[in-house]
Formats: structure tokens, sequence, C-alpha cells
């Protein structure tokens, strides 16, 4: 009976990590719209209907359930950006052009309340070293690496023949988005997203890539 007991579900574990799951929720959002700075115990415990003693024992300071936060933000982006961007396409061009589209449609449809959420924290701690620096520029990296990987791939299949430096090219592309994203919040405006669309189809264009497959690029209806 003791082995058999000990094969059951940890029920209080399994609850844990539901609340766990709730609180960074609210966190996220919260942190997109007020900045990693404005969260505390007490106001999620609010938010998530639980109590103070309770959060605190899942994330134990502060800090920790900052570093959780950017975790769980980073899980979201790879499930809304990158995960549906490699199931639609081919690697290549066809693989950038996804990214593109994907970053846009999850900026444009809110998935977090106050749009790209490593957009937001990476002007809150540019200048502020730790950890909580660390985990933002750790995965706003992991991104932009990602980027650039594709783009060599398109590079290296013959698709973007006047480019030799893919680097330059994620530099310029993910201004593009982050202009968008933050214009938008600022003027209420889905414009931005169809001028960084369009600023994004005239680069890749420029380099040689087939108008055909670079016009696909833009907001999807739904996402507006």
């Amino acid at each position: 009976m003791a082995q058999v007991r000990d094969q059951r579900p940890d029920g209080r574990r399994a609850r844990g990590d539901e609340s766990r799951r709730a609180i960074l929720a609210h966190a996220i959002d919260t942190a997109s719209v007020e900045g990693l700075e404005g969260l505390t115990i007490g106001r999620l415990a609010e938010a998530a209907r639980h109590s103070k003693s309770g959060v605190a024992t899942l994330f134990g300071s502060k800090e920790q359930l900052q570093l959780a936060t950017v975790e769980a933000a980073r899980q979201v982006f790879i499930d809304e950006v990158v995960e549906p961007a490699r199931e639609k396409s081919e690697r290549g061009l066809s693989r950038v052009c996804a990214l593109i589209c994907e970053w846009l449609d999850y900026s444009d449809k809110r998935v977090f309340t106050g749009g790209c959420f490593f957009a937001a924290a990476s002007v809150e701690f540019d200048s502020k070293p730790g950890p909580v620096r660390d985990a933002v520029v750790a995965a706003s990296s992991e991104w932009e690496d990602y980027l650039t990987i594709s783009i060599q791939r398109a590079i290296d299949a013959g698709e973007l023949p006047l480019l030799d430096d893919a680097r330059q090219l994620t530099f310029e592309l993910v201004s593009f988005l982050e202009a968008a994203n933050t214009r938008s919040l600022m003027y209420s405006s889905v414009e931005p997203y169809d001028r960084a669309a369009r600023a994004a189809r005239t680069r890749l264009i420029a380099l040689g890539g087939d108008a055909a497959l670079v016009e696909t690029i833009g907001v999807s209806t739904s996402a507006s």
C-alpha cells in the first residue's frame, strides 16, 4: 500500500503549480503596463485572490518574482511567435517572413496588455545591472539570435543575394517591430504595424528577396 500511495499525484504540489501559473499570468500582464518594478507580492495576491503569505511562499522575494515573470513571459513569446512561425514555414526566407508576421500579430492582438513585454522590460532595465536585467537581456538575445540564424539560412540558400550581414538585418527588423509596438500603444492605432510591415518588405526586396514571398508580410486580419 505504501508503494501505491507514493505513486499518487501530489495534490498540494499540483495546487501550488496551478497557483503559481495564475499569479504569473497576472504578473506578466501587470509588468507589461507598469513595469517589473511595479510588481508587489501584496498586489498580486489581491489580483489572483491568494494570500500574501501564499504568494511569498511561492516566490520568496520580489526579485525572484520578477525573474519568474521574465521566464513566464519568455515562454509565452515562444508559444505565440516562434512556434507558430516554425509550424507555418520552411527554413530560410519563408521563416524570416513568418517570424515578422507572428511578431506583428503578437503585439497587435495584445497578448500582453502593454504590448511586447520585452520591449517594455528592455527600456525599464537597460541601465539597471543585476539578475533581472541579465534575464531580460538573455531572453531578448535568444529571440534576436534565432532571427539572425533564420536570416543566415536565407543568405546561405541564396534567397537574400545582396545581404552579407545577417546581424545587421536583425537589428533593422527588430527596430521596425519595436517602433511599431511603441507607436501603436502611444497612438492607439494599427497604422504603425502596417508601416513596419512595409518597411520590412521594402528592405527584404531590396536585398534580393522574392517579392511574392515577401509580400505576405503584414498583420493578419484576425489579429487586428
